[in-house]
């Protein structure tokens, strides 16, 4: 087990004012901090154990670079514990190059419907550190104008599960609105039998619907 992976969970401690992210130590004089400088308000520490960028509105960034994917499993250990362990809404970004292309969509799998967490991918840390100034200035929006607002992270959510759902086999955006309304949790979807299933999308898409998740599991 890596340093990496064997880092304390401790998301859920820090309390991010808008416009400013708190990133880990580790990140000084990387592209994704140069890239963040200037936009926003970036504050380095140590201690944010397996959270590479805490953000406000009680979300954090966890980063899956490409030779994290290329090196094996340990990514997935990093986020089970994450999710197991916080009740912060993570974030993962995740480097989709033409080396971890091969990987992307059974890691998209796993992250979104597995984790139900938001996978936003990158082609590398110049793009990420956008992404995240993007992220930090809808945040800091919706809280200025009106802190009623429904905020962005449950509809990235949403939108990152439907994609993932439209890749079945035989599902595209009509079935997959269809199956995610019926089934009230990510989880129950990859659990549904085939009878289940039929109610939805008829016989035939329902097989398909199962297997793909069996082989997932």
């Amino acid at each position: 087990m890596t340093a990496k992976e064997r880092a304390p969970v401790q998301a859920g401690a820090f309390s991010v004012p808008y416009g400013h992210v708190i990133g880990h130590e580790k990140w000084r004089g990387s592209q994704i901090a140069q890239g963040l400088q200037g936009k926003i308000k970036l504050i380095l520490e140590d201690g944010l154990g397996l959270v590479d960028f805490h953000l406000s509105n009680r979300s954090c960034i966890l980063y899956i670079s490409e030779a994290d994917l290329v090196a094996g499993n340990g990514f997935k250990r990093r986020l089970v514990r994450f999710r197991n362990a916080s009740s912060l809404h993570g974030i993962v970004i995740v480097e989709k190059t033409q080396i971890t292309d091969q990987y992307f969509l059974a890691v998209q799998k796993f992250i979104v419907l597995e984790l139900g967490m938001t996978l936003l991918p990158v082609v590398n840390q110049g793009e990420a550190s956008q992404l995240i100034i993007q992220l930090v200035h809808e945040q800091s929006k919706d809280h200025t104008s009106n802190p009623f607002l429904h905020k962005k992270c449950p509809q990235l959510v949403e939108a990152s599960i439907l994609r993932t759902v439209q890749q079945i086999p035989g599902v595209g955006k009509t079935k997959a609105v269809l199956l995610l309304q019926h089934f009230v949790s990510i989880h129950q979807l990859c659990n549904a039998s085939v009878q289940d299933l039929e109610l939805v999308v008829g016989p035939t898409i329902a097989q398909q619907i199962h297997a793909f998740f069996m082989q997932t599991k």
